[in-house]
């Protein structure tokens, strides 16, 4: 069965903190508390955005961008997208349609225990 939901992304860094929180880590919590139907952080091997800045791993530190990417319906990610603006350090915030076509993913999410 298919079922229509968006895809919300939030590109940001690896080293951005927003309090003692990393920023992905922060915005990642913040999506399972209000049970969002699903999370995903990638890291990006190599990246680059409106300043130009290179980000990518050095020996001694990570610097990478980071990708966070939420699925849900689109009223719920247009909210949670609106918390999102007084954290610093987030590049852009995307959203575009996808369709689930199948996986355990399209089943009912399970309640999530605090």
């Amino acid at each position: 069965m298919q079922k229509a939901s968006k895809l919300l992304r939030v590109y940001t860094d690896e080293s951005a903190f927003f309090g003692d929180q990393r920023v992905f880590e922060f915005i990642s919590e913040l999506a399972r508390q209000q049970k969002l139907a699903g999370v995903t952080v990638l890291e990006a091997v190599l990246g680059f955005g409106r300043p130009a800045h290179l980000h990518r791993k050095h020996a001694l530190e990570n610097d990478r961008a980071v990708v966070i990417e939420i699925i849900d319906e689109e009223q719920k990610l247009r909210d949670f997208a609106a918390q999102l603006t007084e954290i610093p350090d987030i590049g852009l915030i995307t959203l575009e349609a996808v369709d689930i076509l199948g996986g355990k993913s399209a089943a009912e999410p399970p309640d999530v225990q605090s």
